[in-house]
């Protein structure tokens, strides 16, 4: 069969559907518009460059709350707050209790105080030597240090100074840094490298995986073009909302994931596209009208449901998660340029090095339309048989245990988890992580009383007051007024280290339990995880029906069926269902962790999951956004359900199937991540991305049209014809 592979202006090149004239409009302009797209991404690349060194570093926070009240009050009325980090010191020879040890830590802990940005250090010896700084064996002691700001300024400013000037060693000491603000500020740059590297090996094997499917250079290097372009117009108007909003370096990451796979896929339907057109005998002009009329709507409305899909994090009261919706949004809009404007002039300018050099036959019948037919004459057995299987897959998602990311996220050989390591096994308490109750006026009440109640709770180790310090209902030391009294007083309920790994958000709702003599508000680290937590999952369904809702409109339009959204929502919520049961099953459960190298804790923080579930549902809709593209085009022209659902599987499924497997591919280099955050997203989404491209797509999607017959196209006309009984 010949190839008309010219150029030429075609006489229906101003009629038509507007994405067709837009499609001829394109070649036409089609230098002029290659020109603009070099200078935009040049441009483009500027403010990608200087948008990097903007993005913020983000805290787990719950703004608002009665934890965030709580700290501004303990440093506005009182002077101090929660410790952002600690130095673990260790004595080289001896105790920690030896005199002259003892006179080097404090001279260590006088140094420190005295570093610009830190606003207060206390430590074992300064403190009076509770049992709660110093270790079981009297080797270790700890220095907790308070730096006022926010996380770029403590973690971009103050530590990178800090740290290697106080760990240095000297002495009879050594010491070693640790604390939450330390395993962020090592997470940032771990987790860069991750991606970086991960991307190192993406683009190779992508490149192969495309020349496989495309069997041209130039058809394989196209699509990854388009993804960088992608991923620099992403960045380029993320530079632009920093200028009003705070956005997580770690959207970055998923910049750099997203705009790959996004723009390979979007890429890949409209040269698939373009390819059958051209078999079909059109000239190239025509060719790349009907692939951006047919491909293009089909690829507008998938950018639409992904940014929708992301879009509901802004629901959200949390920069780190609204930072990862700007994100997508822009990485999406990236994607939708260089696939609906971009590449439609690449193909009228070079389309001949993206056609296949030899030319086949298009099949009507091949695997895709035989399996099909085959789970249509029995939707029941098939489509029941898939459920089970995807069901016991999502089975472990009812184990689901929320918690909050701490050092294990990094690997064994980081400095600050192997410090928190050695303070987990050797000490019997967790004052860094204290429970802090301050009175919100001036106290006046029984707080010596209120101290025993408190220390005679499971998991607390000890109450520090200014009426004195508490242990099992009994008291251990003396009171330290300066401390806690001022304007009002305030109470610190250290937790005992197995409370705090067992469950740190019980260990708040009991301590808040205890009747108060004056009223209070409760903050430090098991508050803050307990509202943070609540704030996340009280605001779940509202997410969820956001992003259902939103996704079933986009849907009903390009459909105009009510049944058919239902039912993708549902094959999409079953997908999720198979994603949160592996990411339970391998990183909650700790299956897999020798094989990806990570420790489990036996939860999950509750951000992962929702970014997850927002980026996987709007990627699992896309591809049903491309085959039911494909069937109710077919049954447009048919009016037959099964046959359009059959011959929209044999048209679409190659090339969903290799799309989902670039992507996927995409999403499981991160596996090889050292942070456990990055392995988390890659491996949960990757599952996600394979499931939904195979057993969904191939057998539950035929199988539930096939039993809903005439009824997918209700409340539109219904014309099915030659339908039999389904078993």
């Amino acid at each position: 069969m010949a190839v008309n592979t010219r150029v030429r202006p075609a006489r229906d090149a101003t009629a038509g559907p507007p994405l067709r004239r837009l499609g001829f409009l394109l070649v036409r302009r089609r230098r002029l518009v290659l020109s603009l797209a070099l200078a935009v991404l040049i441009g483009a690349g500027v403010l990608a460059a200087g948008a990097v060194p903007r993005l913020s570093l983000a805290r787990f926070e719950a703004p608002g709350s009665e934890s965030d009240r709580a700290q501004a009050e303990l440093i506005e009325r009182f002077g101090t707050g929660s410790p952002d980090m600690i130095f673990l010191v260790t004595a080289k020879n001896g105790t920690v209790d030896d005199p002259a040890v003892e006179a080097e830590g404090r001279e260590l802990t006088a140094r420190i105080g005295r570093e610009d940005g830190v606003a207060e250090s206390a430590s074992y010896w300064t403190r009076g030597k509770p049992a709660t700084l110093r270790s079981e064996d009297g080797r270790h002691a700890l220095v907790v240090v308070r730096i006022p700001g926010d996380a770029d300024h403590v973690r971009g400013q103050v530590l990178p100074r800090l740290v290697p000037e106080i760990t240095q060693g000297a002495g009879m000491l050594q010491v070693r840094a640790g604390g939450g603000e330390e395993v962020f500020r090592q997470t940032v740059p771990l987790a860069r490298q991750d991606f970086v590297r991960a991307e190192l090996v993406v683009f190779p094997l992508a490149f192969v995986l495309l020349w496989l499917y495309l069997r041209r250079a130039m058809a394989a290097l196209v699509p990854i073009l388009a993804g960088v372009f992608a991923m620099v117009i992403g960045l380029a108007l993320l530079s632009g909302v920093l200028q009003f909003a705070e956005i997580s370096t770690f959207a970055l990451n998923l910049t750099l994931a997203m705009g790959l796979g996004l723009g390979i896929d979007y890429c890949l339907f409209l040269i698939q596209r373009f390819r059958e057109e051209t078999r079909r005998g059109a000239d190239r002009a025509s060719a790349v009208a009907g692939a951006v009329e047919h491909a293009g709507r089909t690829v507008l409305f998938s950018g639409l449901t992904v940014a929708t899909s992301l879009a509901v994090l802004f629901a959200l009261p949390f920069d780190f998660l609204r930072s990862f919706a700007y994100a997508g949004i822009a990485v999406v809009a990236g994607g939708l340029v260089a696939a609906m404007i971009v590449l439609p002039a690449v193909l009228a300018s070079i389309g001949g090095t993206m056609l296949p050099k030899r030319v086949r036959p298009e099949r009507e019948a091949g695997f895709w339309h035989g399996l099909a037919t085959r789970v249509m004459r029995r939707p029941l057995v098939f489509g029941g048989l898939a459920t089970a299987v995807l069901l016991l897959l999502a089975s472990p998602f009812l184990g689901l245990r929320f918690g909050v990311a701490d050092d294990r996220i990094l690997p064994l050989e980081a400095p600050s988890r192997q410090t928190q390591e050695i303070v987990r096994q050797s000490f019997p308490a967790e004052e860094t992580d204290a429970i802090q109750l301050i009175s919100k006026n001036t106290a006046s009440g029984d707080i010596s009383q209120y101290a025993v109640n408190l220390s005679q709770l499971p998991g607390v180790a000890q109450v520090d007051s200014a009426a004195g310090s508490f242990a099992n209902g009994r008291r251990v030391g003396a009171g330290d007024p300066a401390r806690f009294q001022g304007e009002g007083a305030w109470l610190s309920v250290v937790p005992s280290a197995a409370a705090l790994a067992d469950d740190p958000v019980r260990l708040a709702q009991s301590v808040r339990s205890v009747a108060p003599p004056f009223e209070v508000l409760v903050g430090g680290y098991p508050a803050e995880l307990s509202d943070y937590r609540a704030s996340v999952v009280d605001r779940l369904p509202l997410v969820l029906a956001l992003m259902l809702g939103v996704t079933f409109l986009v849907l009903f339009l390009m459909t105009r069926s009510l049944i058919i959204p239902l039912k993708a929502t549902l094959l999409n919520v079953l997908s999720l269902g198979v994603m949160f049961g592996a990411i339970v099953w391998i990183f909650q459960d700790g299956n897999l962790s020798g094989l990806l190298g990570f420790t489990p804790t036996g939860t999950l923080d509750a951000s992962i999951p929702i970014l997850m579930l927002c980026i996987a549902y709007g990627l699992s809709m896309d591809y049903e956004v491309f085959l039911l593209s494909r069937i109710k085009e077919e049954y447009d022209r048919t009016g037959n359900t099964e046959e359009a659902v059959a011959t929209g599987l044999q048209r679409s499924a190659p090339l969903i199937t290799a799309a989902g497997g670039i992507l996927a591919l995409t999403f499981a280099a991160y596996a090889t991540a050292e942070v456990m955050f990055v392995q988390m997203l890659g491996v949960g989404m990757a599952v996600a991305v394979l499931v939904d491209a195979t057993v969904i797509r191939a057998v539950l999607v035929p199988s539930l049209m096939r039993l809903a017959g005439p009824l997918n196209w209700w409340p539109s006309r219904v014309r099915d014809r030659g339908t039999t009984p389904a078993r």
